[in-house]
């Protein structure tokens, strides 16, 4: 059952406000809370045990401690926002769903965050080795840097820059592979790409973290001594 929700000022400054009914909870990344009425109540906990927070914490950047929103003696509302500029979409989950690291915003506690190796494919992604495993029933909230950009595959193949991914489903598997030959990977600016196939959704998000940091970097100005 998805949580009521709605999701405000997209898709440059999303926030996802959530009305939650006595006793419903949220399970939302550490400082993501923008807002909330008086009858939410913060819980801060280590979900999944130590061993379980630590492998999260170590391999999948998220948060050691898990804070948790819920509604005390009525109906309650809470706005969650990521600390960047970007969209906020809803996944009602039934399965399972792989994240990016740094893509997660909020669950319903019921749903349990593993961490999945990506596999010796993954060594050379600008992402990392190992993503957020979703699973359960409940709503997930995605964040992007940018807007969101949703593909469902059919059976085809689909070309997508590694910084653009943020999340895509069960059915949908993917490979590694320049974007072209040795001098378009050396000079074109684009380096690796992932190539997904299969049947399933996949979300994207329309900038990257690392060209918009290899944009900016340039015009910093730079210190002396």
């Amino acid at each position: 059952m998805s949580m009521e929700h709605r999701i405000l000022y997209r898709p440059t400054y999303s926030i996802a406000e959530i009305r939650l009914a006595e006793g419903e909870a949220i399970q939302a990344e550490a400082g993501a809370m923008v807002y909330m009425s008086e009858n939410v109540k913060l819980e801060t906990k280590i979900k999944g045990g130590v061993l379980g927070a630590l492998k999260r914490t170590l391999l999948g950047g998220e948060s050691f401690f898990v804070n948790t929103y819920r509604a005390h003696g009525g109906e309650g509302t809470i706005g969650l926002a990521p600390p960047y500029q970007g969209d906020i979409t809803h996944h009602s989950l039934s399965g399972e769903l792989f994240v990016q690291s740094g893509s997660f915003l909020a669950c319903s506690p019921e749903v349990d965050i593993d961490i999945k190796w990506g596999g010796a494919k993954t060594f050379f992604g600008r992402e990392g080795l190992f993503l957020l495993k979703m699973k359960g029933e409940g709503s997930v909230f995605l964040s992007s840097f940018g807007a969101i950009h949703e593909v469902e595959l059919r059976g085809e193949s689909f070309v997508v820059d590694t910084g653009h991914i943020v999340a895509f489903t069960p059915g949908v598997d993917f490979s590694l592979r320049r974007a072209g030959g040795m001098k378009e990977t050396l000079l074109s600016g684009e380096g690796l790409v992932a190539e997904f196939s299969g049947h399933g959704k996949l979300y994207l998000q329309t900038r990257s973290v690392d060209s918009f940091m290899n944009w900016l970097l340039p015009l910093l100005p730079s210190r002396e001594g």
